[in-house]
């Protein structure tokens, strides 16, 4: 059954961010975290975020803004480094609370506490209409790299902040689009570097066809996603991720996920 879920959710979301720029590793994040312990979900979607991105420079990287690349790629890359490093840094903190609700014991460590939050956040992100809208000046674009850069090496998630940030720079749809993809596979290589050892125990253990289904389903996403980029709106699908998301979060928050 996780195998179907977690290919199902790979295939929904590698479709949905070719239009928002926001989706895969938002989505595939908490359908690991069901599975696995969160940082095993966040490196695993690293992985799958990674491979599904190098397949669509393919279908778009030409058309990609090699100005802000520099700009905003570059820092995006050297915060990955150290938002994934925090991420190694709060698996080994210990319990910061306990509580019990019908006789099970629920325990608050500080980095499902961290990650419930920062999730909780990146939902409001697509739900109130202030923070959906909200964009950031072109001038703030290498701070843009390195905020966006840090989150997506801590939690998974950059996409709403890369967003934000490349709106204001005059790109075309599809210059936008591929200029997102670029700096989102080398925050992707970076976030793996640290990740590596984590990822490799996981792969050992006889996990790699999990993985590497997740990844099939994420390029079939991709691929009809780009087919259909100009037909379809998801601004109500936006809505469902994030309420369902900001639902996980707060579980994992709780210490109940």
């Amino acid at each position: 059954m996780e195998y179907l879920i977690i290919c199902l959710v790979a295939f929904a979301g590698s479709g949905l961010t070719l239009f928002s720029g926001f989706g895969l590793g938002t989505l595939l994040v908490p359908v690991f975290g069901i599975f696995f312990p969160i940082e095993i979900a966040i490196s695993l979607t690293a992985i799958v975020h990674f491979l599904n991105n190098i397949f669509k420079l393919f279908l778009l990287g030409k058309s990609a803004d090699k100005k802000i690349i520099f700009n905003f790629g570059i820092p995006s890359v050297i915060a990955a480094f150290f938002g994934a490093y925090a991420l190694y840094l709060l698996s080994d903190l210990h319990v910061i609370a306990m509580y019990s609700i019908f006789d099970k014991t629920f325990k608050i460590v500080p980095m499902k506490l961290t990650i419930g939050i920062l999730l909780m956040i990146f939902a409001l992100f697509e739900i109130i209409p202030r923070f959906k809208n909200w964009q950031v000046s072109e001038k703030y674009l290498t701070l843009g790299g390195f905020l966006s850069g840090f989150f997506g090496g801590l939690s998974g998630n950059q996409g709403a902040l890369r967003s934000a940030f490349l709106i204001k720079a005059n790109l075309t749809p599809q210059n936008f689009i591929a200029t997102g993809v670029v700096i989102a596979c080398l925050t992707d290589v970076a976030r793996l570097f640290v990740y590596s050892n984590t990822n490799l125990q996981f792969i050992n253990s006889g996990n790699i066809s999990l993985v590497a289904s997740a990844t099939g389903c994420a390029f079939a996403g991709a691929f009809i996603g780009n087919r259909l980029m100009k037909k379809i709106t998801i601004t109500s699908i936006q809505y469902i991720v994030a309420v369902m998301l900001f639902i996980f979060a707060l579980l994992l928050g709780l210490g109940i996920i």
